[in-house]
C-alpha cells in the first residue's frame, strides 16, 4: 500500500484508480474464532455452518459492496490464550475486516484487547452474562435481562418454588450469570439456600450433586460453560436420580439433543429455537437442510445469531460503503436484520432487544415453545461506550 501512494502522489488521480480498483478487487475477510476444541466443542461446528450458510448465500447474492466475502475460521481451544492466539493469527495473518464470533466469555475478555489495538470491529454472537463494553465491541446474544426473568418467574408463579440451588462454571459467565439471578430470585421473594461452582473443564459433579440432595431445592439454575460441562452436570444430575426443577441458562437446542433422554424436563430461555413458528425461520430451515443435508447440526441458540450477525455486518458495511472500521462502528447501531429470530438490531447500547422463549425439552430433544416474550430489553449494558 505504501508503493502506491507513492505513485499515486507523482502519478495524480489515473493510478489512484488502479490502486482503489486492486483493493476494491479484495475479498471481504470475516474471522470467526471459535471453540473447536475444549468447553465449547459441542457447539462450535453449528456455528461454523451457520457462518458458512450466510457466507454462501451473501456471494451468491453478488457479495457485500460487489466483493465476495471470505470466511476464515480459527480454534480459539474455548479459552483465554488460545483465543489470544486465534484473534491475532486473524487479524495480523489472514487480514479479517471483522471478527464474528460465538466464544466463551474467557475467550472474549482475551480478544477485546486485540480487536481494540488493531482497531477491528467485533460482533460478539453468544448468550453472555453482560456488560462487557468496548468501542469496537457489539453484541447480538441475550444477556441476563433477556434471560433469567422467563425461567425464574415461571418456576415460582407456575410451579411454586421457593428455595433455589445455583450451580455454575467458575468463571466470568458462570459467576455472572449466577450473581443476577441470585438478586433477582431475592428480588421475587425466594430463597438461595446455596451457589457453588467448579471449572470450566470439570467433569464430576459428584459433591455438588450431593449437596443439592442434602438442601432439597425446589428447583435448580444452572449457568456452566456451554457445552459439554452442561453435559456431564445433566447426566450425573439424572442418575442421581434428582427431581427438582431445573432451568439451564446455557443450555441451546444441540446440546440438549446430545443429552438425549438426560435433558427431558430442562427449562431453557432461548431467543432461537427451530419451533418459531415464522415464514422466515421455516424457509431458513430449508435452507440449511438443503446446503448441508444429512450433515446439517441442529441450528441453535448459539449458531442462529452468527448467521445473524454477518448480515449485521452486511447491513453495516453496505450503508457506510466501506469496510473502513470507524465507518461501519457507526453504522452497526442503525443496521437491523430480518432472520429467523425475528428483527436484530444492536441498538441498545450496543446490544439487541430480543423476543424470547421459554422453552421445556421434551425426551427426543426437541424443545416444546411454553411462553414467548416480545422484544425483551437488555437493560444497561454500556451507557457510557
Amino acid at each position: 500500500m505504501s508503493i502506491a501512494k507513492k505513485i499515486v502522489t507523482l502519478a495524480g488521480v489515473v493510478c489512484l484508480t488502479v490502486t482503489t480498483w486492486a483493493v476494491a478487487s479484495d475479498p471481504i475477510v470475516i474471522g470467526v474464532p471459535t471453540g473447536l476444541s475444549g468447553a465449547n466443542s459441542t457447539v462450535a461446528p453449528a456455528v461454523v455452518q451457520s457462518s458458512e450458510m450466510a457466507v454462501a448465500e451473501i456471494n451468491k447474492s453478488g457479495g457485500i459492496l460487489g466483493r465476495q466475502v471470505k470466511l476464515e475460521i480459527a480454534d480459539d481451544g474455548s479459552g483465554a490464550s488460545g483465543a489470544q492466539r486465534a484473534f491475532d493469527d486473524l487479524i495480523i495473518n489472514r487480514n479479517a475486516d471483522v471478527i464474528i464470533s460465538m466464544e466463551t466469555s474467557a475467550a472474549r475478555n482475551a480478544g477485546i484487547p486485540i480487536v481494540e489495538r488493531n482497531q477491528v470491529p467485533y460482533i460478539y454472537t453468544s448468550l453472555y452474562e453482560g456488560r462487557s463494553c468496548s468501542p469496537y465491541l457489539f453484541a447480538n446474544g441475550a444477556v441476563p435481562e433477556q434471560m433469567v426473568g422467563p425461567i425464574v418467574d415461571y418456576f415460582i408463579d407456575e410451579k411454586a418454588s421457593k428455595r433455589f440451588f445455583l450451580v455454575g462454571s467458575d468463571y466470568a459467565f458462570g459467576r455472572g450469570m449466577l450473581e443476577f439471578t441470585r438478586n433477582y430470585i431475592e428480588e421475587r421473594g425466594g430463597e438461595v439456600v446455596a451457589e457453588e461452582y467448579q471449572p470450566m473443564n470439570a467433569t464430576d459433579w459428584t459433591s455438588i450433586i450431593s449437596q443439592m440432595r442434602r438442601e432439597k431445592p425446589d428447583a435448580v439454575i444452572m449457568s456452566t460453560a456451554g457445552g459439554a460441562p452442561n453435559v456431564t452436570l445433566q447426566r450425573q444430575y439424572k442418575a442421581a436420580g434428582m427431581q427438582a426443577l431445573v432451568g439451564n441458562l446455557s443450555v441451546d437446542e444441540l446440546t440438549a439433543q446430545s443429552m438425549g433422554a438426560d435433558a427431558e424436563g430442562i427449562y431453557i430461555s432461548a431467543s432461537y429455537l427451530t419451533a418459531i413458528e415464522s415464514d422466515v425461520n421455516s424457509r431458513f430451515l430449508e435452507r440449511m437442510e438443503t446446503y448441508f443435508g444429512s450433515k446439517l447440526l441442529t441450528p441453535n441458540d448459539l449458531s442462529v445469531p452468527q448467521y445473524d450477525a454477518i448480515y449485521l455486518y452486511k447491513a453495516a458495511v453496505e450503508m457506510a460503503g466501506t469496510t473502513d472500521a470507524d465507518a461501519v462502528i457507526e453504522a452497526l447501531a442503525k443496521v437491523s436484520f430480518d432472520g429467523p429470530r425475528g428483527t436484530v438490531q444492536m441498538s441498545a447500547q450496543r446490544h439487541a432487544p430480543l423476543t424470547m422463549h421459554l422453552g421445556r425439552v421434551q425426551g427426543n430433544g426437541s424443545v416444546e415453545v411454553v411462553q414467548i416474550f416480545k422484544n425483551v430489553d437488555p437493560g444497561e449494558q454500556c451507557p457510557t461506550t
